[in-house]
């Protein structure tokens, strides 16, 4: 499951056909509270790792009030594409999972219904959830798109056998440094966990940087304009913030020193041979699988992937939180997912229920179970740490930028398919050494001109 937006650019290239827009949001808060049992709905979702959570939910939902849901599942780089083809058609799904940074478009092109006078008219309390989460999905004028399902942070996954060899011990991983001068002990521990072929490692005599087995920290892409699995860490702790405010911004800090120092310190990774070429994390192989198979030791990741990579079959994992930056703080971008529906569904009704009930501690203490993710319900977050404990996981690398305050918002704007689709463009015109830091000039200016009238 990828949480970056790096393939919603595709979006801002298709039109939306907002005659399939229907009145179908209207009937729902109208006030009918009638349920057609027997009624089938469907669900989409992108994460397969959770596919089997949120069939138990569906199946619970089904027994209780009688409608059927059919969950499917597609791949992130299908995902979106699929339901924008499907809004044009006018055969989106009844209720999909929706993003933070996405749902501001579809919102404004009337895609997906405003579910405030539901919440009001049904009573829903909304202070069952993590504080701040609710708040994400109300756009300016009010209105409401989603019921938090989950939050997330991002930490270091990494070989305890091969940290064991560089050197490295447990307390050492969790308590690394960066700085983008030298890279302080965290680029030092990249370093020592990079082996080229001959065995030579990263900080040994001898390394040879074009001949690499087994890189320090994998790479899975340019970041686009989030970078919450690539760079987002270590630019929020060199003092840098997406836009002049979160959400709703206009100004965007694409060219700020804290960010091109960061990004330039990111890409002297590769330039070192510690880390590998864009045109090597983009060949086909997932950072999952290449840390898999000792392509790399450490892979900086979303807690959401803790069960796929902890189980990866030959390879003993474990989880290190963020490095602490200049700032003297660790960082993470802190998103969060709800269950928006579409606003042409046939079933509004039945689509609200089922939403209420993905959005209630029922359905999120039965994903709580399956230790996949980190519920958006307080309660369920209890079970969520016990079943990811019960399978012998530490995840407070994860949990730590809560109780420390060291979050930072998910982007959450408008224009944003078109603002991924520049920033990815510089970000590996850059990352390809094609250009330098005045590529991230050029694409900001460009974002910026996307907000002019929004002001």
């Amino acid at each position: 499951m990828r949480r970056d937006l790096r393939a919603l650019a595709v979006l801002s290239l298709v039109p939306f056909a907002l005659a399939a827009c229907s009145s179908a949001g209207s009937d729902a808060g109208s006030g009918s509270s009638a349920l057609a049992k027997g009624t089938t709905i469907t669900y989409w979702l992108w994460d397969t790792n959770q596919l089997g959570a949120y069939q138990k939910c569906a199946d619970a939902f089904t027994a209780s009030s009688g409608i059927n849901v059919k969950v499917e599942q597609y791949g992130w780089d299908d995902y979106w594409s699929t339901l924008t083809n499907d809004f044009v058609a006018g055969t989106a799904p009844d209720v999909f999972t929706d993003h933070l940074s996405q749902y501001p478009t579809f919102a404004d092109q009337k895609q997906i219904m405003d579910i405030a006078p539901l919440v009001k008219k049904d009573n829903v309390d909304l202070s069952i959830y993590q504080p701040g989460l609710a708040d994400l999905w109300v756009t300016a004028d009010g209105s409401r798109y989603g019921l938090p399902k989950d939050w997330d942070t991002v930490g270091i996954f990494y070989n305890t056998d091969m940290a064991t060899a560089a050197g490295l011990t447990a307390d050492d991983m969790k308590n690394l440094a960066w700085n983008p001068t030298d890279g302080g002990t965290y680029e030092k521990a990249i370093a020592a966990l990079t082996i080229d072929k001959n065995g030579v490692h990263g900080n040994q005599p001898g390394f040879d940087k074009t001949n690499v087995a087994t890189y320090g920290l994998g790479l899975a892409g340019s970041g686009g304009g989030f970078g919450q699995t690539e760079w987002s860490a270590y630019a929020m702790s060199n003092g840098f913030e997406y836009a002049d405010k979160n959400p709703w911004g206009t100004k965007w800090n694409y060219d700020s020193k804290a960010f091109k120092d960061t990004m330039t310190w990111w890409r002297g990774l590769i330039e070192k041979g510690y880390m590998p070429s864009l045109a090597v994390a983009t060949s086909g192989v997932s950072l999952q699988e290449t840390y898999g198979a000792g392509g790399s030791a450490m892979a900086t990741e979303g807690d959401w992937n803790t069960n796929a990579y902890m189980t990866l079959t030959g390879v003993k994992t474990a989880i290190a939180p963020t490095p602490v930056g200049p700032d003297g703080k660790r960082a993470s971008v802190f998103n969060g997912l709800a269950d928006s529906i579409y606003v042409g569904t046939k079933h509004p009704n039945e689509s609200w229920e089922w939403v209420k009930f993905l959005g209630s501690a029922q359905c999120q203490d039965i994903v709580a179970g399956e230790a996949v993710v980190f519920p958006a319900v307080k309660t369920s977050l209890d079970k969520a740490t016990a079943a990811f404990t019960a399978k012998g996981y530490d995840i407070s690398a994860f949990t730590v930028h809560v109780k420390d305050g060291t979050t930072h918002l998910a982007p959450i704007a408008k224009h944003w398919p078109e603002l991924t689709a520049s920033m990815t463009a510089a970000g590996e015109t850059f990352l390809s050494f094609q250009g330098g830091t005045e590529v991230y000039d050029a694409a900001n200016k460009q974002v910026n001109a996307l907000f002019a009238n929004d002001k």
